[in-house]
C-alpha cells in the first residue's frame, strides 16, 4: 500500500518531521511518501495561504493508493476528491473523527490568534461544533516551532492546560501538521489524550 502525505506548504523541515511520525506509525507493507508542493506559501496561517495551497495539492493527487493532506485547515481536501477515485484524509477531519471515539469533548490548539477563526469554521463544517470546548491560539507563527521548539512547546502546553483546566476539554487536537514532534510531551503533562492529526489521518487511509 502506497500512502502519499501531502504537506501542502512549501517548507522541507516540516515535510520530513510529517514522514518521520508516520514511518513509526505505518503498518507493515505501507509505503510512504512525503512530498511538498513545489510552488505555494511556506506555511499557512490564513484563509489567502490555504487557498494558494490548493493548486499545489491537487498537482500531488498522482501515484498513490491514498492520500492524506497535512495541514490542519484540509485545504483542497474536497477538490482532491473529485480529482480522484481513491481515499483522500485530512489531518482535521481524521483528528475530529477520531475523537468522538476516545473522548466526549475537545479543544483545538492553534497557531496565530488570526487562524482561529479559519479552526472554527473548520469545526463547524465537520459539525462538531457541540463537542468543540475551545479554540485556542499559541500566539506563534508555524515556522517559530521549526526555529525554537522549546519555546512553541511551552506554548502549547499553556493553551493546553488553560483548554483542560477552564474551558472542561477531555481531549486536545493539536491544530497544526508541524506539532506533531510535541505530542509525546503534552501527553505526559496533560492527563488527557493527545492527538496531532497526522497519525489518526494515516491510519483511517489504511484501513479505507
Amino acid at each position: 500500500m502506497k500512502i502519499k502525505l501531502i504537506n501542502p506548504n512549501t517548507t522541507l523541515e516540516m515535510t520530513e518531521s510529517i514522514r518521520l511520525v508516520a514511518e513509526k506509525y505505518k503498518a507493515a507493507g505501507t509505503e510512504i511518501i512525503a512530498v511538498s508542493p513545489k510552488t505555494g506559501p511556506d506555511s499557512i496561517e490564513t484563509f489567502m495561504d490555504d487557498y494558494l495551497a490548493v493548486p499545489g495539492v491537487l498537482k500531488e493527487i498522482i501515484d498513490g493508493d491514498a492520500y492524506v493532506i497535512a495541514c490542519f485547515g484540509d485545504p483542497g481536501l474536497k477538490a482532491a476528491r473529485e480529482v480522484t477515485t481513491k481515499p483522500v484524509v485530512g489531518i482535521a477531519e481524521a483528528a475530529i473523527l477520531i475523537s468522538e471515539l476516545i473522548a466526549p469533548s475537545f479543544s483545538i490548539i492553534s497557531v496565530l490568534d488570526r487562524s482561529v477563526q479559519i479552526t472554527r469554521e473548520l469545526v463547524y463544517g465537520y459539525g462538531a461544533e457541540r463537542r468543540c470546548k475551545s479554540v485556542r491560539s499559541t500566539g506563534l507563527e508555524v515556522l517559530e516551532f521549526n526555529r525554537n521548539p522549546q519555546k512553541g512547546l511551552e506554548a502549547l502546553k499553556r493553551e493546553a492546560e488553560k483548554a483542560v483546566r477552564e474551558d472542561g476539554a477531555e481531549c486536545i487536537l493539536l491544530g497544526c501538521a508541524g506539532f506533531v514532534d510535541f505530542v509525546q510531551d503534552l501527553r505526559k503533562t496533560l492527563g488527557v489524550p493527545v492527538l496531532d492529526g497526522v497519525v489518526p489521518a494515516l491510519k483511517l487511509a489504511e484501513a479505507m
